[in-house]
């Protein structure tokens, strides 16, 4: 078996008919199909399979996609380690993938396969079926060389879900692309989310800021001097709520028992010590020391969570649409400690804090720029990718 695939369907003919059909895509084995193993890169669910399908996979199977299987994933999604998300796109072995987005994960695996992806705005796809750790703040997020591709999926997948509590009661917004015009659209450049550039990197950001300037875009700096508390948000909530979750993971309603233990206790601690990666328990414990020690940080977490939306929101109306870079690239080593994996993804955690939509595009071929992201108020995902779009076509000569 190719180590990109953790599971390859035996029988990935498409469905009959439906709008996408032909389409290959791939998941992420935390997104439920009915019988696959399901086991969201944990130990904790090993011989885990779904007994039924998620919502976005009984959407999609509806569609005529053609599922080809699921690739390896960090557990729960979280961080990168051990993950290949990116990997069977970029080999042109799949059109699109779904890869959980929780602080960035979604991005940076579309940044190491030069190709697009979408982190679409919190509360339009249902999570239903989908295995996560932050409810809050992790989506669905697609990733494809192909911007229609990804249009394409989410006007599939989109959309209110009676089963699913963070769909709102919303009118799911109009996904037809409007047209862009340079001269008419102003794109903010947040001043503080360069400060931890190297300088190179803040080279490479400003060189892909040049080609938005060429396409005769208005760039206008905007300035969120919190913005580094969207990672510590991000890592307080978070982690909050990845600990509340993974108490199901006891041996009693899921994950392996220890054999050989005395008590209940003894038994919840010591299966769950087995069924967790290092990072993750780090996750967890600090999750565990402010849901009962410092609570009031957790408090207070929400509410600076609360000031900084409305500030996001601000900005979003000061400009069409904000720039912002995606610094280095975040570690698929095991070793990497949670400290260190809130550093990597310190400039993407904001629309996972926010529920803003995020667009990554990749550098133009052969060019001295970087990848950035592009991103604009909530349910703005289709005047996102219109946006992309636009970008894209001037590269091919059009337009």
């Amino acid at each position: 078996m190719d180590s990109i695939f953790c599971y390859k369907n035996p029988d990935s003919a498409a469905l009959k008919g439906g709008d996408l059909k032909g389409l290959k895509i791939l998941i992420q084995p935390n997104i439920s199909v009915a019988g696959w193993p399901t086991e969201a890169g944990s130990k904790a669910l090993f011989d885990f399979k779904a007994l039924e399908d998620a919502t976005i996979m009984q959407k999609l199977r509806q569609a005529g996609v053609e599922l080809l299987g699921s690739t390896c994933m960090s557990e729960f999604g979280f961080g990168l380690q051990d993950s290949r998300a990116g990997e069977a796109v970029r080999q042109n072995m799949a059109d699109v993938e779904l890869v959980l987005d929780l602080m960035g994960e979604c991005r940076f695996a579309a940044s190491r396969a030069a190709v697009c992806s979408l982190k679409p705005s919190y509360g339009l796809i249902s999570q239903f079926g989908l295995i996560g750790l932050i409810p809050s703040m992790e989506c669905c997020g697609i990733i494809s060389r192909s911007l229609k591709n990804i249009l394409d999926i989410l006007k599939t997948i989109a959309g209110p879900d009676e089963r699913e509590y963070s769909v709102p009661n919303e009118k799911v917004p109009d996904f037809s692309l409007s047209q862009i015009d340079p001269q008419k659209t102003t794109i903010g450049v947040i001043i503080e989310a360069q400060n931890t550039l190297s300088p190179d990197q803040k080279n490479m950001f400003l060189s892909s800021l040049e080609e938005l300037k060429r396409a005769g875009f208005s760039l206008k700096e905007v300035s969120c001097p919190e913005f580094e508390l969207f990672s510590l948000v991000h890592n307080i909530v978070g982690s909050v709520e990845a600990s509340s979750c993974a108490g199901r993971y006891d041996s009693v309603r899921y994950g392996q028992r220890v054999p050989g233990v005395k008590n209940w206790n003894e038994m919840y601690l010591q299966s769950r010590n087995a069924a967790f990666g290092t990072l993750l328990k780090s996750f967890l414990i600090q999750g565990a020391y402010f849901q009962f020690e410092k609570y009031e940080s957790f408090e207070d977490a929400c509410r600076i969570r609360g000031r900084l939306i409305s500030k996001m929101q601000q900005l979003t109306s000061e400009a069409d649409f904000l720039a912002l870079p995606v610094s280095g690239r975040a570690s698929s080593d095991a070793s990497t400690p949670l400290a260190e994996t809130y550093a990597q993804f310190a400039l993407t955690t904001f629309a996972n804090v926010s529920g803003q939509p995020v667009l990554y595009l990749p550098p133009a071929p052969g060019a001295a720029q970087a990848g950035f992201q592009l991103t604009g108020p909530r349910l703005g995902d289709a005047r996102l990718l219109a946006l992309g779009e636009y970008l894209l076509n001037l590269r091919q000569g059009g337009r």
